[in-house]
């Protein structure tokens, strides 16, 4: 009995699963970083919100740091354009389907979100397709221009068009008899700054109407030679621009159009250049702006992405590594509340271009480029690796701000502009970072402690090797002729030497230590500095091969240091520089900051290395002894050890195929080819001949989803590295290194660390244990747990009392966790105590593994380890510490989403990070307790925005009622109100979370256990009882019952009316039973019953505050009867 139950533990008890709901909930929470292939850009002067749509239908509102409205649209298009509703919280995007869409700023629960209200399609023919939209000064109409040349407008209040529809035919009666040919689709739409009746309608092939939409008629006409590209008016309304294909601007007169007001200018002519694709004309004091994107040199620059920014003699080209996608300059006009001044006064540029948001400022000198609070590019180079870290000490938070500001100098020192709503969310008592790794050997740190995700330090490993680095001052005087280029922005795709790319990251925020590992096995040992200083780095070679007989690198070669002093800014600064031979990427990283020891891993071994000497501890070659691979790409050189081999090998099948052929003889089951190759995808499960049974005590063979041969060159690399001071021996707790290979092999070392001598007596390391693991599963993490069930706390952690001491009077446990199973052995023996299968059972495998303290939601005082898991299916799972029982398990990912999975990275409380594009963090968390949303409110002025026309109050049907029915009916009510009263004595009331838990808990009623102890291998069986309820049709009875819930809401009551009709046919007469508003009739006719159509009913559940109210809404059909009497 007591074994049975070591191998079957009981299921969780009520308060277990009361406590998992209080520890554990998965949720998606924010988005970081810049959109996916952003498409449209918009900016409400009024509410100072910015908002930017991408090809996927995303679209994103942004205020004050920590103010994001998230929405996107139900159907698979992309933003083509946005248009604000000044100060009304509202919306307009125009999709690639043809459709417009109103969204809203709504409160919800207290909080403000982003909601689709209404939508409207145009036909989707290519006449009508959308080419130009623009909204009238009022905003109360959106002017939509069609390819087919037409004008249509849409009345935003009903959002629905409107008469009359401004033909191109009536358009060309006005136009000059030389201009023949068509015009084209409309192109841009111009609303006159101070007649909303008025405007410009600009059409492809160069064709400018003046139109008064009030009269219905053409005031001018203008002629240009060129193709049309923008319009653009002068704020005092008497005069407007126009750009064309060819770079140039032509500056028109709003009351004559016989000929322009100055001839046409191309600002960086005589040669051909490229289109001028936005122009804007803005007035100030001293000079009017005249900012515009494109217009380059088609020969010299025409692949660069440019805006041009010109007032009087100042003229400034911003040169973008992306492609702009739009522009919008913010005036103090457009934001004051009362009537615009004379000038409009432009104090900002916002530039969204396909990688990267740019907002310049116009007021300070040199228009630097302002500081970004959100939306940063966190693929300024592509992202290689990255690490979270939690708590970080408020001294180290101060030097990482101080570096960063040092760094961004250059930078305005004017407040954010775009400042609208109001962020609600509390401050958070601690302060995180995210490190993430870049393809050009740079570490950007990142503050986590917020949903804006603001960029404060960035590192660069390539100052410490030799290699060339352009220069931005280079840059700056070559190109100081014409046009006068600046370089802007972050986002450079380019990196200068592969080599630099960064593998591994870890940071000691108690230390104030980094370590950072590149391609080509370089690791850097780097320490937080306040002052500039000259440093001279030596690296440290440390070969792991060795001498190692038939193995020739053919890899890139090391990064060569920089010999002499080198001057490093202030931040962090190297120390020491560890070089692996060969120069092999970099697998496995850890350290210790209290012992001030390193490990380093690669395909080829390990190395352990010691910073405060500078010196090798140790090092090992995982390879397989007699070489790097049995193939003929190892080059051996000795025919005896070939030859040797070959007959070991020879000897080996021969017993294997003896063993098989004893193993079938005794169980009389034969085995598919297919089974003892343990085929991928397939189960290794003998096969059982017809007629025969297998024998009970037979095991069943577990199911390999991959096989693995011992020989395999892959299972050298080292997967993973752990220091811990623990029991490896007998007696006390000493200091020790694990390593965890590729081929499911654990290496334990036992070292010697004197701490009171640690800058004199060097550090031993010796070989203690070994562990095999017999399915060779790679071994991605190791942890030891103390006897409380609590992970070995972090280097420095006890001595500055941020946890507690470990328990090392109980024995401890060591968690060793591969891609296929979860282990958990005892310390010293090294006893196996549990096991948890994975890819035997569900064919998963874990990907990343993190040891999380989970706090409890409501009892503060309560913590627990748990193993967070994320699998190649995309799912998130936690595991118990204590008997490996799975306690939660939630779909995160696409299995399809590589990069999502690899890019994943856990923190210390529950939360995890992963990346939804090239560009963008996505955050989710495990935790109930620790939840990182937005939390902001938008305030909109008193009549801003009309409430629409309520709906009118569903009333309920009359039902005539005999006065033979009236006692019936009488006793119906009271009997019904008695029903009534009792039910709202006893009225639960039931939120969101308790309808979610309730069918959690339906569905893991059954679910299977593959938690086993030791070292069993028989399979869990999942069993999942299903009742089954037959009824047999009835041919002389037929019970419908249709039941109508009616839900009427008030700012004050809430009304629920229920309506119930029951229809019983019998063969030989019918009876039918109404019950209408508690009233009851029956009697029995005979009918002839033609049922027109079948009856649909729809069950939906929504949540409207803390209430849960269920909708039942039941389509009547049409019924023909005729009734015949009784005979």
């Amino acid at each position: 009995m007591f074994k049975f139950l070591k191998k079957h533990p009981p299921k969780d008890s009520s308060e277990r699963e009361s406590l998992k709901k209080e520890l554990f909930g998965f949720r998606r929470c924010v988005d970081h970083g810049f959109p996916s292939k952003p498409t449209a850009l918009a900016y409400d002067p009024k509410l100072r919100l910015l908002a930017v749509g991408n090809r996927n239908g995303v679209v994103k509102v942004l205020g004050a740091p920590g103010v994001e409205f998230d929405g996107i649209h139900k159907e698979d298009v992309a933003v083509n354009e946005l248009f604000f509703l000044p100060e009304q919280g509202r919306l307009i995007t125009h999709c690639s389907d043809n459709s417009l869409h109103l969204w809203e700023i709504n409160v919800r629960e207290g909080l403000s979100v982003l909601e689709e209200v209404q939508e409207f399609s145009m036909e989707s023919n290519k006449l009508k397709s959308i080419s130009a939209c623009s909204l009238t000064i009022d905003a109360e109409h959106l002017l939509m221009g069609t390819e087919g040349g037409n004008i249509h407008l849409l009345d935003v209040k009903t959002f629905q068009l409107i008469e009359p529809i401004i033909y191109q035919d009536v358009v060309m009666q006005n136009v000059p008899d030389d201009f023949k040919v068509n015009p084209g689709a409309v192109e841009s739409i111009a609303v006159h700054p101070l007649d909303s009746n008025k405007f410009l309608i600009g059409y492809n092939r160069g064709l400018i109407v003046l139109w008064d939409n009030k009269d219905g008629s053409a005031e001018q006409t203008y002629n240009a030679t060129q193709q049309l590209e923008s319009l653009a008016w002068h704020s005092n309304g008497e005069e407007f621009k126009s750009a064309h294909s060819d770079g140039s601007y032509i500056i028109w007169s709003g009351t004559d159009s016989t000929n322009p007001k100055e001839p046409a200018l191309t600002p960086y002519g005589p040669f051909p250049c490229k289109s001028i694709s936005k122009l804007q004309w803005k007035t100030a004091k001293s000079d009017p702006f005249i900012i515009f994107s494109g217009g380059m040199p088609r020969a010299s620059y025409g692949d660069r992405h440019t805006i041009s920014i010109m007032q009087g003699s100042n003229h400034v080209v911003l040169d973008f590594t992306s492609k702009v996608v739009d522009f919008i300059t913010v005036t103090r006009a457009d934001e004051s509340e009362g009537e615009s001044g004379e000038y409009d006064e432009p104090h900002s540029v916002i530039v969204l271009v396909e990688e990267e948001l740019v907002v310049i400022d116009l007021l300070s000198e040199n228009w630097p480029a302002f500081r970004i609070p959100y939306m940063n590019s966190l693929h300024c180079s592509a992202i290689t690796c990255s690490q979270h870290v939690s708590n970080v000490p408020n001294n180290l938070w101060d030097k990482i701000e101080d570096a960063g500001a040092a760094q961004m100098r250059n930078l305005s020192h004017r407040d954010w502009p775009i400042n609208g709503g109001l962020n609600t969310a509390k401050e958070t008592t601690t302060k995180d970072l995210l490190l993430t790794g870049h393809e050009d050997g740079t570490v950007r740190f990142w503050d986590a402690s917020t949903t804006s995700m603001k960029m404060l330090y960035k590192l660069s490993t390539a100052t410490i090797f030799s290699v060339d680095v352009p220069h931005p001052e280079q840059n700056s005087v070559e190109e100081e002729e014409w046009p006068p280029f600046k370089k802007v922005g972050n986002f450079d795709p380019y990196s200068d030497d592969p080599r630099l790319g960064i593998q591994k990251i870890a940071l000691c925020p108690l230390s104030e230590t980094l370590v950072i590992a590149g391609t080509a096995g370089q690791i850097m040992v780097m320490q937080m500095d306040r002052e500039e200083r000259e440093l001279e780095i030596k690296p440290v070679t440390i070969n792991i091969v060795g001498d190692r007989d038939g193995f020739v690198w053919k890899g890139h070669q090391a990064l060569e240091g920089r010999e002499g002093d080198v001057k490093f800014a202030i931040g962090y600064q190297p120390t020491s520089l560890m070089q692996l031979s060969p120069p092999a990427a970099c697998t496995a990283l850890a350290f210790h900051s209290e012992w001030c020891l390193l490990g380093a891993g690669t395909a080829h071994g390990f190395a352990v290395f010691d910073y405060l000497q500078k010196k090798e501890v140790t090092s090992r070659c995982t390879l397989n002894p007699s070489g790097t691979s049995d193939t003929p790409m190892s080059r051996r050189k000795s025919l005896k050890k070939s030859l040797r081999e070959s007959f070991r090998r020879l000897r080996r099948r021969r017993s294997e195929r003896r063993r098989t052929a004893e193993d079938k003889s005794k169980t009389g089951i034969e085995q598919s080819p297919k089974a003892e190759k343990g085929a991928t995808g397939g189960s290794a499960s003998p096969a059982t001949p017809r007629g025969t049974t297998p024998s009970p005590e037979h095991r069943p063979v577990e199911r390999q989803v991959e096989a693995r041969p011992a020989d395999d060159s892959i299972s050298s690399m080292v997967r993973s590295l752990y220091f811990a001071d623990t029991f490896v021996v007998h007696g006390s707790t000493n200091p020790s290194l694990w390593v965890g290979t590729n081929g499911g092999h654990v290496y334990i070392y036992n070292m010697t660390v004197q701490s009171d001598k640690r800058s004199t007596e060097g550090v031993t390391c010796v070989l203690a244990k070994e562990i095999k693991l017999r399915h060779r599963a790679p071994v991605i993490s190791i942890a030891v747990i103390d006897g409380r069930s609590r992970v070995l706390p972090e280097p420095l952690e006890v001595l500055n009392e941020r946890v507690k001491a470990p328990d090392n009077s109980s024995p401890h446990s060591v968690v060793i966790c591969s891609e296929e199973q979860i282990k958990i052995f005892s310390l010293p023996h090294l006893k196996a105590k549990w096991k948890c299968k994975l890819t035997a059972v569900d064919g998963s495998r874990l990907r990343k593994v993190a040891f999380v303290n989970f706090r409890s939601r409501s009892d503060e005082n309560y913590t627990e380890f748990d193993l967070a898991c994320l699998s190649n299916l995309g799912n998130l799972s936690v595991y118990s510490l204590t008997t490996l029982r799975q306690q939660l398990v939630a779909s995160a990912l696409r299995r399809e989403d590589i990069n999502g999975i690899t890019s994943f990275v856990f923190t210390k409380y529950g939360q995890g990070f992963y990346l939804m594009s090239a560009s963008e963090f996505t955050r989710v968390t495990l935790s109930a307790r620790y939840i990182m949303e937005p939390r902001c409110v938008l305030t909109l002025k008193e009549g801003m925005r009309l409430d629409p026309e309520p709906e009118p109050e569903p009333t309920a049907p009359e039902v005539e009622v005999s006065p033979e029915q009236t006692g019936a009916t009488e006793a119906q009510v009271e009997r019904t109100e008695a029903e009534g009263d009792a039910e709202e004595g006893g009225r639960l009331e039931y939120g969101s979370g308790d309808i979610a838990d309730a069918l959690n808990e339906t569905a893991n009623d059954s679910r299977a256990d593959t938690t086993i102890e030791g070292e069993i291998t028989q399979d869990s069986i999942r069993v999942i009882e299903t009742s089954v309820v037959e009824t047999s049709p009835s041919e002389n009875l037929t019970e419908t019952t249709t039941t109508s819930t009616t839900v009427e809401h008030s700012s004050s009551e809430q009304t629920t009316t229920e309506q119930s009709t029951t229809i019983t046919t019998q063969s030989g007469g019918v009876t039918i039973s109404n019950v209408d508003d508690d009233t009851k009739a029956t009697k029995s006719i005979e009918v002839e019953t033609k049922v027109a159509s079948e009856r649909l009913v729809e069950l939906k559940i929504t949540e409207d505050g803390d209430e849960v109210i269920s909708k039942m809404a039941a389509q009547q059909s049409d019924i023909q009867t005729e009734v015949v009497p009784a005979s």
